[in-house]
């Protein structure tokens, strides 16, 4: 038996968080992913309160789950409202879940401000909600709204509903940190109390993230006996967030020794699922999951990791499937490129030359407004080039851009120009594109395509514009990258100039050209 379960309530509380949304089918895939990942519970959301929801419990029933418990989520039963006549709990028992999920009030002001009811309907409410779902085969898991809160204005009251929950036959009481406000000694005191208060009562924890603290104080409940965690992917949620399942999971797991999902080496790529299925992009500097998690930049630091790599990693990267990544700047000493070159497949001896002048041109080029950090395919190129593993695909001889906007209504037309030569054979051609960058990316492609047609493989799936040095205003120097990618590889690069055209170019072309490079060595 699990010591500890993940609750898993991206589909439902993760969606009342401003710019995630998700259709039907998308919460389908999600919940489809979570299972096999290992989460216990699935909270799919509040059975007929919106179209899409509805739509997601009809589909939901051919679900072929191999690990976790679909829940429906939902209230008590209302006030002065026979249970058995409440709509919204009807449609619970509808929704045809193993388990279900309800809320009730624990603060006392809630009872008597927001619901205009007394004490003693309040605790009806909850007890006999959930002994009637209960009646009805349901697992009920009772989440005990605004506890911490609620327990510092009266604990006597928010006790007592946790006892209506308890007598009703709830398999676990999990007490919410709705507001966000509680701090983890706080709630380590007031979950013991619980416990004492309701021995043998299994509790949860549920808490937000308006503190930064939704993680730790999940922890500091598990700490204090609690056997169910609630969170979402990504801390996704209302106001700031829920507690973040991509944080917490691993830290249960890795740091504290309780086996909580079986396949922790794929968390990162079920984080990038869901940001991905809800069209949101990641969080880089996320803990664990994010791209600089395992980041090194200082010279000093490489130098250690290259060593002993746990000198400054707290895991191994590749337990939650993320990797190491070495990064190259004008912070950086030659141990970042001995590691790099090495990454990219072309090994430099310690000390050679060719490191030292990489790096000097890596510091040159940063200087000038380059960065190279998330531009990994220049970076290659530049290596590619010093070591003598370059060749040449093409050479871009002239482009030229012109904007046309027209007073008659018509569409304005951006077209672009490329003379480049392969082989010492001209080629010429003229696009028309949506823009300057889609123009001169469509006219490059036209003019290589006779030689490359492999290059129609490749899509431009970012692009970026910073400007450097502000107070230069119109004269300052323009900073582009690109990411480019082919299947599922992708790759960044960079160009600068006082031009934000000539940037773009520049990005461009080291796009398609180290796509080319890559071919011409596999050949």
């Amino acid at each position: 038996m699990k010591s500890v379960y993940i609750y898993d309530t991206t589909l439902r509380d993760g969606t009342q968080g401003e710019g995630f949304q998700l259709s039907g089918l998308d919460k389908l895939r999600i919940a489809r992913h979570l299972d096999h990942f290992g989460v216990d519970y699935i909270e799919g959301g509040w059975p007929g309160s919106n179209p899409k929801d509805v739509e997601f419990f009809q589909e939901a029933k051919k679900l072929d789950l191999k690990h976790a418990k679909l829940a429906a989520f939902g209230s008590t039963r209302r006030a002065n409202v026979k249970v058995e006549d409440d709509a919204q709990v009807r449609l619970l028992i509808e929704a045809e879940t193993p388990v279900v999920t309800i809320f009730g009030k624990s603060w006392e002001m809630q009872v008597t401000e927001i619901l205009r009811t007394t004490v003693d309907e309040n605790q009806a409410m909850i007890r006999e909600t959930v002994a009637y779902l209960v009646k009805n085969g349901r697992e009920v898991i009772y989440d005990a709204e605004h506890f911490f809160d609620g327990y510092k204005d009266s604990p006597a009251h928010a006790l007592a509903t946790l006892k209506a929950a308890a007598d009703g036959g709830a398999a676990c009481l999990v007490l919410c940190d709705t507001n966000g406000g509680t701090l983890p000694k706080e709630v380590m005191e007031i979950c013991a109390a619980v416990r004492a208060h309701l021995p043998g009562t299994p509790i949860g924890i549920h808490t937000h993230n308006d503190c930064e603290l939704a993680v730790a104080n999940a922890i500091a409940a598990v700490d204090a006996g609690a056997i169910q965690v609630q969170g979402t992917i990504n801390g996704y949620g209302e106001r700031t967030g829920n507690c973040n399942l991509t944080s917490v999971i691993p830290i249960l797991q890795l740091k504290m020794g309780i086996e909580v999902v079986p396949r922790l080496e794929e968390l990162r790529d079920l984080s990038f699922f869901v940001d991905d299925v809800s069209n949101n992009p990641h969080f880089v500097r996320a803990p664990f999951v994010g791209r600089t998690a395992f980041a090194h930049k200082g010279g000093m630091h490489v130098n250690a990791v290259q060593k002993l790599a746990r000198s400054y990693e707290h895991i191994v990267p590749a337990s939650v499937g993320n990797e190491q990544t070495i990064l190259v700047s004008e912070l950086s000493g030659q141990s970042n490129i001995l590691l790099k070159a090495e990454q990219m497949g072309m090994p430099i001896e310690k000390g050679a030359p060719e490191a030292a002048t990489i790096l000097a041109k890596v510091k040159e080029l940063e200087h000038e407004g380059y960065s190279f950090e998330a531009a990994g395919g220049s970076l290659e190129l530049l290596i590619r080039r010093e070591l003598g593993k370059y060749q040449k695909p093409f050479q871009a001889n002239e482009y030229h851009v012109s904007f046309r906007q027209y007073r008659d209504g018509h569409a304005p037309v951006c077209e672009a120009t490329v003379k480049l030569s392969v082989n010492g054979e001209i080629e010429l051609t003229v696009a028309e594109g949506n823009g300057v960058v889609n123009a001169l990316d469509l006219a490059l492609r036209k003019a290589l395509m006779p030689f490359y047609p492999e290059i129609a493989e490749v899509s431009l799936i970012d692009y970026k514009v910073r400007i450097l040095d502000s107070q230069d205003t119109t004269a300052a120097k323009t900073r582009v990258l690109i990411v480019s990618s082919h299947g599922d590889k992708t790759w960044g690069t960079v160009g600068v100039s006082g031009s934000v055209i000539e940037a773009s170019w520049i990005a461009l072309v080291d796009g398609i050209d180290l796509f080319l490079q890559r071919r011409l060595k596999a050949i």
